[in-house]
């Protein structure tokens, strides 16, 4: 009996501490919120963090394959439907799909 004690124990240390770690940052961050510079960041890092992410995912596509098209055609797909509806699930989902479809059928090996 005494080591379910000592489990018991331990999964509530563990999770205590897991969820000390998890709120420490939104504590100590709150007053920043308020600052100019978490305002900027906060406007104009995600267009930052999209063409780090597509430049991460297309710099080793290969152009001389013919199924380069497929996540090229998602690309399209997906900034098409954001420059047209401005809905960033929408866009995801619909680049997301087109990849998937494109990648399965048109040019699967």
């Amino acid at each position: 009996m005494p080591d379910t004690r000592y489990a018991i124990a331990g999964v509530l240390v563990t999770a205590a501490v897991t969820w000390g770690l998890r709120a420490l940052p939104f504590a100590a961050l709150t007053p920043l919120r308020a600052s100019r510079t978490v305002q900027y960041l906060s406007t104009r890092m995600p267009a930052g963090v999209m063409v780090i992410l597509l430049a991460y995912c297309l710099r080793d596509l290969p152009l001389t394959h013919a199924r380069t098209l497929a996540p090229l055609a998602a690309l399209a797909v997906t900034v098409g439907l954001h420059l047209w509806r401005r809905n960033a699930l929408l866009s995801i989902l619909g680049g997301t799909a087109a990849h998937v479809v494109l990648a399965s059928t048109v040019f699967a090996p």
